[in-house]
């Protein structure tokens, strides 16, 4: 039930969230919008306001607008999307995007602005044991303090870290101290190639620390600043196999966001934020039929200054759309499969 509901949650906003992006934008710059629909199936509401019906739909997975003129063969509609100059086109094409990068700032904005941040202890105090990792093989725990490593008295956390590498794989020897009492144990670390670095596998502990409404403001920016970067670094690496690709269908995120929310809420918002994020770098990717395809296609229209005809553009559509249901559905046979 909460993997039920925490789906439900995850794919409701982020598909709410971008679908209300290209609403604002279509109404902005003067586009009829025919409806605007909250979850998808049969209407359980509905109410008509300046020409725009709003709808609420049994299955709350997300929603859609019905923006005019943007079905082959309505090109003409008055007010309609064809209708409109190419700049509030390309708005319009690019607000679903621009929501989804807000919506995570907005997220952690929020939980800085009340939760404050964690600082990391210079103490080498462990704040969490990696499972099936050397620390936890060897028994270490959260909350014990690190007194020495093979002798060497260690004061701060980079102490560790420093020593470690010093020692190398070799069996090494550590003091650490819990409660009152003082227990040795032995631990062989692991070498990590993707970091190239021995770890034997626990975190450093943090504390909380309140923070101003401006300090939660950069926090924010900086946090999914470094999200983007990490994750265009990501796609780079994929593009030119330097790593694998490990993709995730609608099973797996449904998967993932029950397991977060068990976590708590905050768990569960980072996880929206970060699926956002996701959402719109993808997005941006030109492929016909995501936003970045139409984006690339409105470019082309504004270099040749002309309209693609039809049916060309039906095809480049209708490839796109079977690219997109081929991956769904390698991806749902990978979940199913894992």
């Amino acid at each position: 039930m909460v993997t039920l509901i925490a789906a439900v949650i995850v794919f409701g906003v982020l598909i709410s969230v971008h679908e209300l992006g290209h609403f604002i934008a279509a109404k902005l710059v003067g586009m009829q919008v025919d409806e605007f629909a909250i979850g998808f199936g049969p209407k359980i509401y509905q109410t008509t306001e300046k020409g725009t019906k709003y709808t609420l739909r049994l299955f709350p997975l997300g929603g859609f607008n019905r923006i005019a003129g943007m079905e082959p063969g309505e090109e003409d509609v008055e007010n309609g999307f064809h209708t409109k100059p190419l700049w509030a086109r390309m708005i319009v094409i690019l607000a679903g995007v621009f929501m989804n990068f807000l919506l995570p700032f907005i997220l952690f904005f929020g939980i800085f602005a009340f939760q404050g941040i964690e600082v990391p202890v210079a103490k080498p105090i462990i704040g969490r044991v990696l499972p099936n990792e050397p620390a936890a093989r060897a028994g270490l725990l959260p909350g014990d303090e690190i007194v020495s490593l093979n002798g060497t008295v260690l004061t701060h956390w980079t102490d560790l870290t420093t020593n470690l590498q010093k020692q190398g794989n070799a069996k090494s020897t550590i003091v650490i101290r819990r409660g009152e009492k003082e227990l040795v144990k032995t631990v062989i670390p692991d070498y990590d190639k993707e970091s190239k670095r021995y770890l034997i596998g626990v975190m450093r502990k943090t504390e909380h620390q309140p923070i101003s409404l401006g300090e939660s403001v950069y926090y924010a920016a900086d946090t999914e600043r470094r999200i983007v970067a990490g994750m265009v670094r990501g796609l780079k690496m994929i593009l030119t196999r330097q790593v694998r690709a490990e993709v995730s269908g609608p099973i797996g995120v449904a998967q993932m966001a029950g397991s977060v929310a068990q976590e708590g809420i905050v768990p569960l918002f980072m996880f929206i934020a970060f699926l956002s994020i996701n959402l719109a770098i993808l997005n941006l990717i030109p492929i016909p039929a995501l936003d970045g395809g139409q984006f690339l296609i409105l470019v082309v229209e504004g270099l040749i200054r002309r309209p693609l005809p039809p049916t060309p553009k039906k095809y480049i559509q209708a490839l796109g759309i079977a690219l997109i249901l081929a991956l769904t559905v390698y991806a749902t046979i990978s979940d199913i499969t894992r």
